[in-house]
């Protein structure tokens, strides 16, 4: 066998190989060797069929399957000699004009091709005892318990109807009636009966509930509105549409008494009991933003003391994901590169970034997980599973069946847990000081970021 490496540029790598004629024939007679005790032909007893025969009827795919297990070998001879880690399958080219692939199969010439791989970067790991982390704590206040369980109360208020004549107001609940039509037809879904709407709420389409503004019980009146170019429903997205609405009941929104008659309607013995729930609930919130802020700084971190060559085709597989993504979303949505102040090129060149960072901090968490043997539990992954089942209840079979047949979806949830643990493990070299912030503090980044956006 010869090896011939004919590029070698930054992280890509181009081999030539020849493997000759008589070393694919001495493998392929041994393979039928092999086959002789196992197949049965008329005419001959069990293991009494020449090898001379059985080439003759089965000597072109046992060529075929040793070619393809020979490429195999040498490949990962190749890898393993040069302490090569692959980014991507490798690219094989082999012959292709009939005469020549009829020469290989028969024995008449060597066996050449090429193959063509991109590399994972040697990773030199930072000093994680080097690294200082600051976490945000945040002590919730009464004033964040009070406010909690007034936006309980507000969910749970209970509303009664309006007098004689009164008319509809931002808040108030409207009970209404309506069928939907496009150019003059109705449509599928565009009828509703006994339907209750808060105006206000947003729980209709834009522009639907501001039109009931003004609207008295028995009354009638034509909404105008345009479903959004994002709508589900692909045949009414984007579509100017006229419901003909008739309101039959006007209910005003009633201030709710926070007392233990009221914790009582929400299954809890008394109001310091709501108190100590809304308050476990807080902690528990804070705790996961507080997770989150400390997660974004250490992998900025990370991100700052691991800087090198990113695989090309991997950072070309995260940008296209990606930036498929946003082009979806902005037509769907109806939305230009202007609109957002930016050009395509400037958004292209922005989302290359974003790209090459996701590579870089998932091949130095996979380098720091594997060189100190992190790993995650099947336990771990079915406890995952069993959390995303509770989230929609009723449907636990459903999500049960759905993870345990679809190994690609059990990949992106353990993908996850494992970055969590590699992080922790971060946590627990680096220096972490705690720092009193307000709650406001705590989540200003997240704002900004829903700014932005």
């Amino acid at each position: 066998m010869q090896v011939t490496e004919t590029l070698a540029e930054g992280l890509k790598h181009e081999f030539q190989i020849s493997v000759p004629a008589s070393d694919l024939d001495a493998k392929a007679d041994a393979r039928l060797v092999d086959l002789k005790d196992k197949v049965r032909l008329n005419g001959f007893r069990p293991g009494k069929v020449p090898v001379s025969h059985l080439k003759k009827v089965y000597g072109r795919s046992v060529m075929a399957e040793t070619i393809d297990q020979t490429i195999r070998d040498t490949n990962t001879q190749i890898f393993t000699e040069r302490g090569f880690r692959l980014a991507t399958e490798p690219k094989i080219t082999m012959p292709t004009e009939e005469k020549a692939v009829e020469d290989i199969l028969t024995g008449k010439s060597d066996l050449t091709y090429t193959v063509a791989i991109e590399v994972v970067p040697s990773i030199q790991l930072a000093d994680f005892k080097s690294f200082s982390v600051e976490k945000p704590v945040v002590d919730v206040t009464e004033a964040d318990v009070d406010e909690a369980i007034k936006r309980i109360a507000d969910q749970n208020r209970s509303y009664a109807a309006k007098s004689e004549g009164a008319k509809a107001e931002t808040g108030d609940r409207v009970t209404i009636s309506f069928k939907g039509t496009i150019d003059g037809t109705p449509f599928d879904g565009g009828t509703g009966e006994g339907i209750q709407v808060v105006i206000g709420t947003g729980q209709f389409i834009p522009g639907f509930e501001e039109q009931l503004i003004g609207i008295g019980a028995g009354e009638t009146r034509t909404l105008k509105v345009s479903f959004p170019k994002n709508y589900a429903s692909e045949k009414l997205a984007g579509q100017p549409a006229e419901f003909e609405t008739t309101a039959t009941a006007i209910e005003a929104p009633q201030d709710t008494k926070i007392d233990d008659e009221f914790a009582k309607t929400l299954g809890l013995e008394s109001l310091d009991k709501l108190k100590e729930a809304a308050r476990e609930r807080l902690v528990a919130e804070f705790a996961g933003a507080t997770r989150q802020r400390v997660k974004r700084m250490l992998l900025d971190r990370l991100d700052e003391a691991h800087r090198f060559e990113a695989p090309p085709s991997l950072v070309e597989e995260e940008f296209n994901l990606m930036w498929n993504s946003i082009k979806a979303e902005m037509e769907s949505s109806g939305k230009t590169f202007a609109d957002e102040d930016t050009t395509e090129e400037a958004a292209k060149e922005e989302y290359q970034k974003i790209a090459d960072r996701r590579v870089r901090l998932g091949l130095v968490l996979s380098e720091i997980g594997e060189k100190n043997k992190i790993t995650v539990t099947d336990d771990e992954v079915s406890r995952a599973v069993i959390e995303r089942a509770r989230q929609m209840p009723g449907r636990e079979k459903e999500v049960w069946d759905y993870y345990r047949s679809n190994a690609n979806a059990l990949a992106q949830l353990r993908a996850p847990i494992y970055e969590d643990k590699v992080v922790d493990f971060i946590l627990e070299l680096a220096n972490v000081t705690e720092k009193k912030v307000t709650r406001e503090d705590l989540y200003k980044d997240d704002e900004a970021e829903k700014s932005a956006a």
